[in-house]
């Protein structure tokens, strides 16, 4: 068992080493009023005044400034095998993770970040973009989105997902990476999916991100952690 390095009983929001979205951070900070940094997101929150209450990471990337300006709260994890924001969310306890600062820049790492949510299934996290917001669709998930707006299915693995509201219905399908994909579906109405494992990602456009929040946090069935 990892102990937390942060535990909040409401959501967090987490700071990348990427230039947020536009608005991003603002809209995070709504919901997660505690801030945490992964390594080099520290640089981002000295310059916007923020004080983390953590800084998580192998400290690759953060400046110097910001090292001596947070050097209280610096969790120092030197292990190369994981990314900045794998060593931070195994170490949050929350409800829900709102992080900021991980897509728009290097491909590569956007690709590491969206493995990470599968790496833990039962630490939710949103990752916040510039025009959309990508989760792990927990087990079951209602959300009255408006008619026509962008609902993408991605899975990381073999996996099906009964749906209702969906303008192109996914009951009886399997999806996976190498196969079917269920990228640019769209809404009829309110949605409801049933993945049936944790390895189907939920791509939304951002002005769902307030009813989606807001369902993650309703929600009862979670995933349960992977065995490790």
């Amino acid at each position: 068992m990892i102990r937390p390095i942060v535990s909040n009983p409401s959501p967090i929001t987490l700071i990348g080493g990427a230039n947020p979205a536009s608005g991003a951070l603002t809209i995070a900070l709504k919901w997660g009023k505690i801030v945490v940094c992964a390594d080099g997101g520290a640089d981002i929150a000295l310059s916007e005044r923020l004080q983390p209450a953590a800084v998580v990471g192998d400290m690759d990337s953060i400046s110097e400034s910001s090292k001596q300006a947070f050097k209280e709260v610096l969790h120092h994890i030197p292990e190369q095998d994981s990314t900045d924001l794998d060593k931070a969310l195994r170490h949050i306890e929350a409800p829900l993770v709102l992080g900021v600062g991980f897509s728009g820049a290097r491909l590569d790492h956007e690709l590491a970040s969206l493995t990470v949510m599968v790496r833990y299934p039962d630490r939710p996290i949103i990752l916040i973009g510039e025009e959309t917001f990508a989760l792990l669709c927990p087990p079951e998930l209602t959300l009255d989105l408006d008619v026509g707006s962008l609902v993408s299915l991605f899975p990381m693995a073999d996996v099906g997902c009964e749906s209702e509201g969906l303008h192109w219905p996914t009951d009886g399908l399997r999806l996976a990476p190498d196969g079917r994909v269920g990228t640019s579906n769209k809404a009829d109405g309110p949605v409801t999916l049933r993945p049936d494992a944790p390895k189907l990602l939920l791509i939304l456009p951002r002005d769902a991100l307030e009813l989606t929040v807001q369902a993650l946090l309703q929600g009862s069935v979670r995933w349960p952690a992977r065995a490790r």
